[in-house]
């Protein structure tokens, strides 16, 4: 898609498809990691920790004046208020299990599964630090001519570190919503100078548009970006709708909101800023629109109507996502990778909506993104 189309060469600036969307909530209470776990599961297994470490960061190096001791307390404190959020409304709490692996790091895993509200909820960090090869530097980019044909080349040392969530609700009429926020590292290797980047973003996934709902969401996070750079909101609401094209289908998995990727074009601190903006506005972007739908009546056709859009978020996680892709290509395991699969959904044969119907309005508007705000 054109959004990989923009990955550019290592020696250029790096790529953070290599820790992207896949922070993703289990299946089970077996948790798991996420995306930057996966980007070495073909390396290493995690180990289970009985507790919570205070950090994952390496002691006496990664001191608090580092950009990465920085991005871990926002995403550990994002963690513990949007965790907060998410119980008050659904009245049940979140799981959680706590892994480190080896080479350096960890990882946080929170669900809620088969909770009041939500049939499954997730809310992960994970801060991974070490070396990959350059084959899986080349998977997890998408760009698999990168650093071809230059000799013994080692491998890449690298830090990641991200939160990510998806969040499934029972009623038809509350949205699923997923975001992703992460900072990546690479060390100076063979040469080449060390890179850094951020990438992210909140995304909303309605099986009913409710127009006021989405002018609440998009107007949350214009504020938010109009805050930082003006022109952010309407360039990460379009990269947005372009990430998440279903190309077989022609439509989107579903209504936006921003995503970002690659960002270094101003001071880190600035991003920074931005990105725990971001981040902090996720419980305030979709909390108000889960109380407003979440005892909703709702018919039989309007819960099979759910499922088949949750269908079309499966294809979309298991074909495009690159994160899963690179999973399933270096042996991950599964149950890691498939954690941002809902606990059910359905496909029907060439189902076409009634025309004039909700359901085909819906579609329309994934086939051809609007402006909500």
């Amino acid at each position: 898609m054109a959004l990989h189309a923009q990955t550019r060469s290592l020696q250029q600036r790096g790529s953070s498809r290599a820790f992207s969307q896949s922070c993703r909530p289990p299946s089970r209470v077996n948790l798991s990691r996420c995306r930057v776990g996966t980007m070495e599961r073909a390396i290493q297994e995690e180990q289970y920790i009985s507790h919570t470490p205070v950090s994952l960061l390496r002691a006496g190096i990664d001191t608090e004046d580092t950009m990465r001791a920085k991005f871990e307390k926002v995403i550990r404190d994002a963690q513990d208020s949007i965790c907060k959020a998410i119980e008050d409304v659904d009245g049940k709490k979140f799981h959680q299990d706590a892994w480190t692996r080896a080479d350096g790091g960890g990882g946080i895993s929170r669900v809620l599964q088969d909770g009041n509200v939500w049939e499954k909820a997730g809310v992960n960090v994970s801060v991974v630090y070490g070396s990959m090869p350059p084959e899986a530097y080349r998977a997890a980019t998408g760009n698999t001519e990168l650093l071809k044909n230059k000799g013994d080349i080692g491998r890449v040392p690298f830090f990641a570190a991200g939160i990510s969530s998806v969040m499934h609700p029972r009623n038809p009429h509350c949205p699923t919503m997923h975001f992703n926020y992460r900072y990546f590292e690479t060390e100076e290797w063979n040469g080449i100078p060390g890179q850094w980047w951020f990438g992210g973003g909140t995304d909303i996934t309605p099986s009913y548009i409710d127009e006021e709902d989405l002018k609440h969401f998009h107007g949350v996070y214009k504020q938010v970006c109009d805050r930082h750079d003006p022109t952010y909101y309407e360039k990460f609401k379009k990269w947005c709708d372009e990430y998440f094209l279903i190309k077989h289908r022609g439509e989107r998995r579903g209504l936006g909101g921003i995503f970002f990727d690659d960002l270094n074009d101003k001071e880190p601190e600035t991003i920074l800023k931005f990105s725990t903006d971001a981040v902090n506005h996720v419980a305030e972007a979709y909390c108000p629109i889960i109380r407003k739908h979440m005892n909703d009546s709702f018919t039989a056709e309007e819960k099979q109507w759910q499922q088949l859009r949750r269908g079309r978020y499966v294809e979309f996680n298991l074909v495009y996502d690159r994160g899963t892709t690179f999973g399933l290509k270096t042996g991950g395991r599964i149950e890691s990778i498939l954690m941002s699969m809902p606990l059910t959904a359905s496909w029907l044969y060439d189902n076409r909506p009634a025309p004039g119907s909700r359901e085909a309005d819906l579609l329309d508007a994934c086939r051809n993104p609007r402006n909500w705000v």
